[in-house]
């Protein structure tokens, strides 16, 4: 990774990846509500929940703060932020992820997320327009892009986290889920020190990605990638963390030495049902630093409806993503991958590929169960839009039988979060093969019927036609240019007597 000196132009672009014009493009295309009347706080999450479009609220709370929702709860968002169409975002992260990273230091005079600086009691958590997002949710919830040192590599790690406000200067993070970040607040809590971080809130759906995935890399350099662009960064106020400084805004701090020491949640959590309250660590706020203009960024997470959150859309890229990787060694020819989103973005997975070679569908489903965190693993043939619901209930009720084409996988890990392991450490996975046996797969029959479209040879007459080999009925049509059938039928009917026959395939033929 480079880390540069700014180029005498690097404030020129410094709004390219920046959220508000992301918005503005968002609006552009009619993927935004505005809102400019005052809105409670109170009233912001019924507002969302279960809204198709991305939310912007000019004038909310008491401070009149303009804040956005529901910003990448869509996957043609997100695909616009990637500037690809939609079935197309895993493959063009597979790309960019091999782009070399660049990062270009920033002073304070030059970045816009530092524009504005509060420290001490002006650096209060309740004067944010942070919410309550869940009616059994313990106290208003934020979400933020976290960025903290790992002392044993010196690298920076990124994650999306959640936290609740406890009071103007402290709120609850949940850190009971495997992560990088458990694991290095872990070290430093076992040695009885702090560990700085920093939580943006408020950045470029690209950045939002980015912090979802696990590359053991420094992870500004991940965001840099993704982008296809230098990534601008500027050191905090009160530690040596670097973060972007084409954010809306940083809230810094400290989790203190204490361990998990206090009590946090409940929460709507992402698969849609409750957590209940867990001791969690602190945050403790030392500044808060933001744009003039800024936009405060909220997540929706949770609800009945999976496939209109941040988070399920989110975690289905970063599902979608893992399984291509999963699958290159072991496949060789997937079609597409899709990870549906109105059940998490992760449980469920569909696969399309083009076999070559007997069991190659067993073995990506093995593939995909073993290494990748789904429950439930889907293979068809190409012929089966994997984006399509309809054509994936069709491929399971008319190509698979449960005793022969079923992969039980049992007694392995899930998350934790899935309420049907009923507390158990453990579950079960299940991969349904739809695909068609290869020595089956040529047979006419299980081809798709489609339209006719009467393209073929032409004929002096139906005889004609029949002399020169079996033809089907389309091929009769098209052979004399019909554009009824039924004359077609009256000739055949007159040809019974002259050694009309019809092959296994239902052909017209005479018999010679």
């Amino acid at each position: 990774m480079d880390a540069k000196s700014p180029p005498n132009n690097a404030r020129n672009d410094l709004d390219r990846f920046r959220l508000r014009r992301f918005m503005e493009d968002l609006i552009d295309c009619g993927e935004v509500e505005v809102r400019d009347d005052r809105v409670d706080l109170a009233d912001l999450a019924t507002i969302m929940q279960g809204n198709a479009k991305a939310l912007w609220f000019r004038n909310v709370g008491d401070e009149k703060m303009e804040l956005v929702g529901n910003v990448v709860a869509g996957r043609n968002r997100l695909a616009r932020a990637f500037e690809v169409e939609p079935r197309q975002v895993a493959l063009e992260m597979q790309r960019r992820l091999r782009l070399k990273p660049e990062i270009i230091n920033l002073g304070r005079a030059d970045a816009p997320v530092q524009e504005v600086v509060l420290q001490g009691a002006d650096s209060d958590l309740t004067k944010l327009p942070v919410h309550l997002q869940h009616a059994a949710d313990g106290a208003p919830y934020m979400a933020a892009l976290d960025y903290v040192i790992d002392p044993a590599t010196g690298m920076t790690n990124s994650g999306y986290r959640r936290l609740m406000l406890r009071g103007p200067h402290e709120a609850g993070v949940d850190l009971n889920a495997p992560s990088d970040l458990r694991a290095i607040y872990m070290a430093a809590s076992a040695r009885g020190e702090k560990l700085p971080i920093a939580f943006v809130v408020g950045a470029h759906p690209i950045d939002l990605v980015s912090a979802t995935m696990r590359v053991p890399v420094d992870e500004l350099g991940l965001v840099s990638s993704l982008r296809g662009a230098p990534l601008p960064v500027v050191k905090c106020i009160t530690s040596d963390i670097r973060v972007p400084a084409d954010a809306e805004m940083v809230i810094e701090g400290y989790l203190d030495e204490r361990g998990y020491s206090e009590k946090e949640g409940p929460y709507g959590e992402y698969l849609g049902y409750y957590g209940g309250v867990k001791m969690n660590p602190v945050f403790h706020v030392t500044a808060i630093t933001h744009r003039h203009d800024a936009l405060f960024l909220t997540t929706t997470i949770s609800g009945n409806r999976m496939d209109l959150t941040d988070t399920s859309n989110l975690e289905a890229l970063r599902c979608e993503l893992n399984v291509w990787e999963a699958l290159k060694p072991v496949v060789r020819e997937p079609i597409a991958v899709y990870a549906p989103v109105a059940s998490g973005g992760s449980m469920s997975v569909r696969v399309s590929l083009k076999q070559r070679y007997p069991g190659e569908a067993r073995t990506a489903l093995y593939t995909i169960l073993g290494s990748v965190g789904v429950k439930n693993a889907f293979v068809v043939d190409p012929d089966i839009d994997i984006f399509s619901n309809e054509q994936m209930e069709w491929a399971l009720g008319t190509r698979f039988q449960p005793d022969k084409d079923l992969i039980i996988v049992s007694g392995v890990r899930l998350s934790p979060l899935d309420p049907s392991l009923h507390g158990s450490p453990v579950g079960a996975k299940a991969g349904y093969d739809l695909t068609w046996p290869m020595q089956h797969a040529a047979r006419w029959e299980l081809s798709t019927p489609t339209p006719p479209t009467y393209a073929g040879e032409k004929f002096a007459s139906i005889r004609a036609a029949l002399e020169d080999g079996p033809k089907r009925f389309e091929a009769l049509m098209a052979a004399v240019g019909s554009r009824d059938g039924r004359e077609i039928v009256r000739e055949l009917h007159r040809l019974r007597d002259k050694g009309l026959e019809r092959d296994d395939q239902g052909r017209y033929f005479l018999k010679k």
